[in-house]
């Protein structure tokens, strides 16, 4: 059985369908994390955090969590993904996978090095802003996938009443459509465990691989039914909670 949406949900999903998007959750997801990543922060963290936000008047963390991809350059459009080979196991290996640095992981290390140490304001501004939304990045599957077919951007699917590809069903399609709406993955999501302290987005990436190299992850006939997404919401839920308590987990290294 083909899931159909009801009607206010088709404007919402509309743009989040076009072929070309590689925006990694969405405007939501980002935001969900960001949210909850501040939820999380102790007092002093908090507080570092928000001195260097008083940099740019009325930011904050939610807000600056699509900057990123607003800002999105050649020079920086892969520094939202990294690629596996698909015969590699879901393995990192830097030298292969990120020559140069030239990807997500290499992004967040480089970011969060410069946030730790630069002292120019606008710079750790820039250097937050980057890890917020990277280490989102990171945590959504198809942005550490496979490059024969764009992660997924060139896997066409239906769903929800009309075609699209599977990155954007993970970017925003499953967010868009939360049973119970945004709320309620919001209250899911707020009940974040404990935070992972170890800086490691290799092995985030690595994570992230293996959900989209698991059995059933590329739909059988290319439509999204029930029974995909009855599977896999929980997995979305779970990387948005564990996106949401490393961001926090990382900004409180960064700046102690």
């Amino acid at each position: 059985m083909q899931v159909m949406p009801t009607r206010p949900l088709l404007a919402a999903i509309a743009f989040s369908w076009l072929p070309t998007q590689c925006l990694a959750w969405g405007a939501a997801g980002h935001e969900l994390i960001a949210e909850v990543a501040d939820s999380q922060l102790s007092p002093t963290a908090k507080a570092k955090v928000d001195a260097i936000l008083e940099t740019e008047p009325g930011a904050t963390l939610v807000s600056i969590s699509t900057w990123a991809d607003r800002v999105r350059t050649p020079s920086t459009a892969n520094w939202h993904y990294v690629n596996f080979p698909r015969d590699a196991g879901c393995s990192y290996e830097p030298a292969r996978d990120c020559p140069d640095g030239g990807c997500v992981v290499g992004a967040i290390e480089r970011q969060v090095a410069l946030l730790r140490s630069s002292t120019d304001p606008e710079d750790k501004l820039k250097a937050l802003k980057w890890v917020v939304h990277l280490v989102g990045d990171v945590h959504q599957p198809l942005h550490a996938a496979f490059s024969d077919d764009k992660g997924g951007n060139l896997f066409q699917i239906q769903a929800f009443g009309r075609g699209g590809n599977l990155h954007s069903l993970w970017d925003s399609g499953v967010i868009s459509n939360w049973p119970g709406g945004p709320s309620a993955l919001r209250t899911e999501v707020m009940r974040a465990g404990k935070m992972d302290v170890e800086l490691a987005p290799g092995r985030w990436a690595a994570e992230s691989c293996k959900i989209v190299n698991a059995d059933g992850f590329y739909p059988d006939g290319r439509f999204i039914d029930e029974g995909y997404l009855t599977r896999w919401q929980p997995v979305v839920r779970d990387r948005l909670k564990l996106a949401a308590s490393r961001l926090a987990s990382t900004l409180e290294a960064a700046l102690r």
